[in-house]
C-alpha cells in the first residue's frame, strides 16, 4: 500500500505542470509551502509590513568613534582595520571578537565577504559560514572566520616588486580579482632611461573551495601606452585609457588562449627557473597567463571620465559624450547596434556643485535609476510601436525632494515697499534646501532607500525614506539623530530591521552610529499569531522575535 501511495505521489508529481514560468508563478503564490524559500518571502513580506507601520520606529542603540576607517559587511561591523569586529544584529551591538593591534606591515589594504553558496557540497566544514577575504600590505591573501577573525587560509601572491592593493568580485562569490597598483619607476629610474612595461597585475580566484586560476599582467606593449586602469568583472576584461576610451575583451577567452601551465594552490611548481610552492612564501604566485598578441576586442566605447555601464533588456550601455561641456548629459544606447534609443539623451540641466549620476537599477528590472540634486527618476525601456528593433526611454514613477517651503524668487518686495533684485540664484542642491544625498536599494525587502539633507544654519539634518520599488510610493521615513554636514563624507546602510550611518570627519575621524527596529514601549511583550500561516511573532523589548 506504502509502495502504491508513493508512486501515485510521483506519478501526481510527473503530470503537474511542466511550464517553468507557470511553476515560478505557483512558487511565487506559495502553493508549494513546503519549500523554505516561500517560507522565507513570507517571513521578509511580514518584516517589510511591521516595518512599515507607523507605530514602528527606528531607535539610536549605539555610537562608536574611531581614528581609523569603519567597515560593515552583513551584520558586522569592522573597526581598527578589521582588528575588531562587533556584531549589530544583537539588541545592542556586542563584540565578536578583538585581535591584538597588528604591526603596519600587516596592515589589511582591502576585504571582501565570503559567503556559503546555497545546494553545494563543500570539502571543509569551515567552507559552510560565512569567512572575510582579506589582503595585506605585505601581499598575503587570507581567509579569516567572520565570527572569529581565525586565519583558515593563507596565499602569498608575489614578491615587494609587486603591489597589490584591491579586491572585487568577477562573478560575485564564485570568481575573485586581485588587482596590484599601478607599477610606476621611480624618478630616478625614469631619468637614467629605465623603462617600465607592465603596468598591472591580475591575480584570479575561484572561491570556496580557494583555487587559483590564473595571473596575467597587463603590458603596455600590447593594450597601449595610455592604459590608466583596468578591471574584470562578469567575464570581461575592462581597459580604460586616459583619453575616455574603453575597452572590452573576453577574459575567459584570454585565460584559455594565452595560459602557458595550470597551477594548483599547495603544489610544486618550476617556473621560469624558479622552483617552489604555489601560494607559499617567498614565491607566491607564477604569472601563468601571458598575454603575446592584442586580444580579439568585444567593444569599443569613448566616454567622459571612462564612465560606462552595461545592463537593461535587451542590452543597453550609458555613457557621456566624451567633452567637458556634455559632463551631466547621458546617452542610453543599445548594445547591439550603438544606436541611440528613444529619448536616450538624459539631462537634467541641474545647475549644481555636485554632479547629478545615473544607473541600471539593481533589482535587475533592466530599469535605470537617475539621481538630481531634487529629484530622482527611475526610467524603463520600452519597445517603440511598430518598430520592435528600436527601444524607447519612458518614465517609470519620480521622487522629488520636499522644498514646499522653498522661496527663490528674483525679486522680493520689503515692508517698506523697497523692491529688491538679487544678483544671483540658489544652486540646485543648495544646502538650504532637501537635497537627496543617498539612492540604495534593499533586496530583500524589495524597498527604495533616499537621503535627503536640509542644512539649517550650522546643522544638518537627514532623514531615510523607504519608497516602494514598484511605484515609487512613500512608505516611510526615518529621521537621522546626528547632525549631518554634507562637506564630510557619508555612508549609509540599510539591512532589513538596521540602518547604519557612517561619518568621516577632517583628520580622519570616523562616526558610526546604529538604529535598530524598535515598536511603541506600550505595546512591547505582545504576541500575535498569523491568521493563515499560525506562526506566532512576539515583541520583546522593542524588537520582533519568532517562535517555532
Amino acid at each position: 500500500a506504502a509502495a502504491a501511495t508513493g508512486g501515485r505521489r510521483a506519478a501526481s508529481r510527473a503530470t503537474g505542470p511542466q511550464n517553468v514560468c507557470l511553476l515560478l508563478t505557483r512558487r511565487a503564490h506559495g502553493f508549494y509551502a513546503r519549500d523554505a524559500g516561500v517560507t522565507h518571502r513570507k517571513n521578509l513580506g511580514l518584516l517589510r509590513k511591521i516595518m512599515c507601520q507607523e507605530s514602528t520606529k527606528f531607535k539610536n542603540v549605539w555610537t562608536t568613534h574611531s581614528a581609523s576607517p569603519i567597515a560593515y559587511e552583513r551584520g558586522r561591523i569592522y573597526l581598527d582595520n578589521y582588528q575588531c569586529c562587533i556584531s549589530s544584529i544583537a539588541q545592542e551591538p556586542r563584540i565578536l571578537y578583538q585581535k591584538e593591534k597588528c604591526s603596519k606591515s600587516e596592515k589589511i589594504e582591502d576585504a571582501l565577504l565570503l559567503e556559503c553558496p546555497l545546494g553545494e557540497m563543500l570539502p571543509s566544514p569551515s567552507h559552510y559560514k560565512s569567512s572575510l577575504i582579506v589582503l595585506t600590505v605585505r601581499n598575503w591573501l587570507l581567509r579569516l572566520s567572520a565570527d572569529s577573525g581565525e586565519i583558515l587560509e593563507k596565499v602569498h601572491l608575489a614578491g615587494s616588486s609587486c603591489k597589490f592593493r584591491y579586491l572585487s568580485w568577477d562573478t560575485p562569490q564564485e570568481v575573485m580579482v586581485v588587482k596590484s597598483a599601478q607599477n610606476k619607476l621611480p624618478a630616478a629610474a625614469r631619468q637614467a632611461g629605465i623603462q617600465q612595461s607592465v603596468l598591472f597585475y591580475l591575480a584570479v580566484f575561484q572561491v570556496l573551495p580557494l583555487s587559483f586560476i590564473g595571473m596575467l599582467e597587463i603590458n603596455k606593449k600590447i593594450f597601449g601606452n595610455s592604459v590608466t586602469d583596468v578591471a574584470v568583472s562578469n567575464g570581461i576584461l575592462i581597459v580604460m585609457y586616459s583619453m575616455g576610451l574603453v575597452r572590452l575583451y573576453n577574459f575567459q577567452a584570454i585565460s584559455e588562449q594565452f595560459m602557458e601551465q595550470p597551477f594548483d594552490l599547495g603544489h610544486e611548481f618550476n617556473w621560469d627557473g624558479q622552483v617552489g610552492v604555489v601560494g607559499k612564501y617567498p614565491f607566491g604566485l607564477p604569472c601563468n597567463i601571458k598575454i603575446t598578441d592584442t586580444p580579439p576586442l568585444l567593444f569599443e566605447v569613448s566616454s567622459l571620465e571612462n564612465a560606462f555601464q552595461i545592463g537593461g533588456y535587451p542590452w543597453h550601455y550609458i555613457i557621456t559624450p566624451n567633452k567637458k561641456k556634455h559632463k551631466g548629459v547621458f546617452h542610453i544606447c543599445s548594445l547591439k547596434d550603438n544606436a541611440l534609443a528613444r529619448n536616450g539623451i538624459q539631462d537634467m540641466k541641474c545647475c549644481s556643485l555636485e554632479p547629478d549620476w545615473i544607473y541600471f537599477h539593481p533589482d535587475m528590472s533592466g530599469r535605470i535609476i537617475h539621481v538630481g540634486p531634487n529629484l530622482i527618476k527611475v526610467l524603463k525601456l520600452n519597445e517603440v510601436e511598430n518598430n520592435t528593433d528600436q527601444m524607447e526611454i519612458a518614465e517609470d514613477f519620480t521622487i522629488v525632494a520636499n522644498r514646499e517651503n522653498c522661496v527663490n524668487n528674483a525679486v522680493t518686495v520689503t515692508a517698506s515697499g523697497r523692491v529688491v533684485k538679487k544678483r544671483f540664484n540658489l544652486l540646485d542642491d543648495d544646502p538650504e534646501q532637501e537635497t537627496f544625498k543617498i539612492v540604495d536599494y534593499e533586496d530583500e525587502l524589495d524597498l527604495l532607500s533616499t537621503v535627503a539633507v536640509t542644512q539649517i544654519g550650522a546643522d544638518g539634518r537627514a532623514h531615510l525614506d523607504f519608497h516602494c520599488n514598484e511605484h515609487g510610493i512613500l512608505l516611510k521615513s526615518i529621521p537621522l539623530l546626528e547632525s549631518w554636514d554634507v562637506t564630510y563624507s557619508h555612508e549609509v546602510y540599510f539591512d532589513k530591521d538596521l540602518v547604519l550611518h557612517i561619518e568621516q570627519k577632517p583628520n580622519r575621524r570616523f562616526s558610526c552610529y546604529v538604529y535598530q527596529m524598535v515598536c511603541d514601549a506600550a505595546k512591547d511583550d505582545e504576541c500575535s499569531s498569523h491568521e493563515k500561516t499560525g506562526r506566532v511573532f512576539c515583541k520583546k523589548g522593542g524588537r520582533f522575535f519568532e517562535y517555532i
